[in-house]
């Protein structure tokens, strides 16, 4: 099965940075990449991704409003935080909006491991 992801990060380098370790994975097809919080909103209404990888530091919408807008429009996917803070309010809106986080600093570890959490139907908590 191949999985349809929906990259939303403004810091470009990042965002190439999650694109390029799921583009050499066959089960994943990055259908779109986005740095505004309206446009992904946008988006994910139009694309319907399976997964959307979600900045909480957005221009436009912050990542928390973005989630709650998907929510209503597209149910279906499922939202993975990925994110520079770390204070325990942003986890409880994380697992309240989406399916977890993973915190920047460790993506390069945990982001394969958080997506197939998520995938899997399960949540993810991002080491700190």
């Amino acid at each position: 099965m191949t999985y349809r992801v929906l990259v939303v990060e403004d810091f470009a380098p990042f965002r190439r940075f999650v694109s390029s370790i799921l583009g050499n994975r066959p089960e994943f097809e990055i259908i779109g990449e986005v740095e505004d919080g309206l446009e992904a909103v946008e988006k994910a209404a139009r694309l319907k991704p399976d997964l959307i990888l979600l900045d909480i530091g957005l221009p436009t919408l912050n990542g928390f409003d973005v989630a709650r807008r998907i929510r209503e429009i597209a149910p279906e996917s499922k939202i993975l935080f990925v994110t520079q803070e770390t204070p325990a309010d942003v986890a409880e809106q994380a697992f309240e909006l989406g399916s977890g986080f993973v915190v920047k600093s460790r993506a390069l570890n945990d982001i394969l491991i958080a997506i197939e959490t998520v995938l899997s139907g399960k949540r993810f908590i991002g080491r700190i």
